[in-house]
């Protein structure tokens, strides 16, 4: 019996931290795990967010738009979308060799876990990216149009920004941090649902009419599991379960918890109060921060970033709605966009191994400053502002030609999007 134990003591090490080209128990079951926490962010995370944010005539439109959002990346990241961001190619795009996960059977590996779990995770990640759009056009778009967009900008924006960082592309080569997503997620989301708002203009009545959000509870409630299904987002990135994806968790966790606090802090000096709305937008704007620098930066470094993110997002959502009056209804851009920059920025700075208490885990290979990495941070976060605007641009005012306008009729905004585009209520108390 002892010569059996002695045995497995020996043996299990080894199924636990098999090298690559073997698949490991370990790392696969955290990815699994990760999966689906990153799916319960956008189902029912975000589409809960971003329902109780809305008048209650616009509630199904957007839990609508979630559902359909997620359904259609999804088919098209098997169809093409995985390829183009993750097949060979070139340092711009991938190429069509993974098209229907061509040559993949549950067998194939991606470093040491099965290479469908890899695709699926990725599928998440896909899913969530043009979800997050929705809020910049919020209650005011066709969802003929909601559709054809987001399945056109999935392909022209997020699979080739996708590739050109997470898919041995130019930034990658370059050297460039983005641990979880964001340059991939966060820019790309803001920056379109910025020009989308722009292209579509505002809702009837804004700014002068009050829009508030119809349903709080219904927002918290969303916000609990998209701070829950972050730590799939941040820690799943590590694609291991090791001490980084611990680490990920931990400054994930941290920086939201500043966000929260500051953000709800900011509010109570400039207003008496903290709202409860803007607690829960604190800590959006925390995890979107934290999130590029998440397995490069120690707690010390994410309790800086999550402060920053509470007071830079904060003062750029009133900003951009009340001095240039642009109607990004849900604050995608100065939230996502905004924080997706800075911390994409601060990556660059917090992952130095000189700050003492606020030390990282040193830069990229063949990078050696704190100046040289901040210098790569800058050129992925213009190369993708520049890029996602011009391409989500040009595809509106496509997309537009092809539904006879993006944008619903005054009557039909006026009456909802629940009624008008789906002949359904949200709320039926007779």
């Amino acid at each position: 019996m002892l010569k059996i134990l002695i045995s497995l003591l020996l043996v299990l090490p080894s199924l636990a931290f098999a090298d690559d080209g073997q698949l490991n128990g370990a790392n696969t079951a955290w990815i699994l795990t990760s999966t689906a926490l990153v799916l319960l962010m956008t189902l029912p995370g975000l589409a809960l967010f971003y329902g109780g944010l809305v008048r209650k005539k616009n509630v199904l439109s957007i839990l609508m738009q979630c559902f359909a959002i997620a359904s259609i990346a999804s088919i098209l990241w098997l169809v093409v979308g995985y390829s183009l961001a993750f097949g060979g190619g070139n340092a711009f795009i991938g190429d069509f060799s993974k098209m229907m996960m061509n040559g993949i059977n549950k067998d194939s590996l991606s470093g040491d876990i099965p290479e469908s779990l890899f695709m699926l995770f990725q599928m998440t990640f896909a899913v969530i990216t043009p979800a997050l759009i929705i809020g910049g056009f919020a209650e005011r778009m066709k969802f003929s149009a909601v559709l054809l967009f987001s399945s056109f900008w999935l392909l022209a924006v997020y699979a080739p920004i996708t590739h050109w960082v997470w898919g041995g592309g130019w930034l990658a080569q370059m050297g460039v941090y983005d641990f979880a997503g964001g340059i991939v997620v966060h820019i790309t989301a803001g920056t379109a649902a910025l020009v989308a708002a722009m292209v579509l203009g505002p809702r009837r009545g804004f700014p002068k009419t009050p829009m508030l959000p119809h349903n709080l509870t219904m927002t918290v409630t969303g916000a609990g599991m998209l701070w829950v299904g972050w730590f799939g987002f941040n820690g799943g990135s590590a694609l291991a379960a090791t001490g980084d994806a611990s680490m990920a968790m931990l400054v994930t966790h941290i920086s939201a918890a500043a966000g929260t606090l500051t953000w709800a802090a900011i509010e109570w000096k400039k207003f008496g109060k903290a709202s409860v709305l803007g607690a829960v937008t604190g800590m959006v704007a925390g995890l979107g921060t934290i999130t590029p620098a998440s397995g490069f930066v120690g707690p010390g470094g994410a309790l800086i970033i999550g402060i920053s993110a509470g007071i830079v997002c904060f003062y750029a959502t009133v900003y951009i709605k009340q001095k240039l009056k642009i109607d990004d209804s849900l604050d995608v851009f100065p939230v996502h966009g905004v924080g997706g920059i800075l911390g994409t920025f601060l990556a660059g700075i917090f992952s130095a191994t000189s700050l003492g208490v606020f030390s990282g885990f040193g830069f990229a290979d063949g990078i050696a400053t704190m100046g040289e990495q901040v210098f790569v941070q800058m050129v992925g976060i213009v190369s993708t502002l520049v890029y996602t605007a011009i391409v989500t641009f040009i595809l509106l005012k496509i997309v537009g030609l092809m539904t006879g306008g993006l944008r619903v009729e005054e009557e039909h905004e006026v009456n909802g999007l629940d009624q008008v585009e789906h002949e359904e209520s949200g709320y039926n108390l007779s």
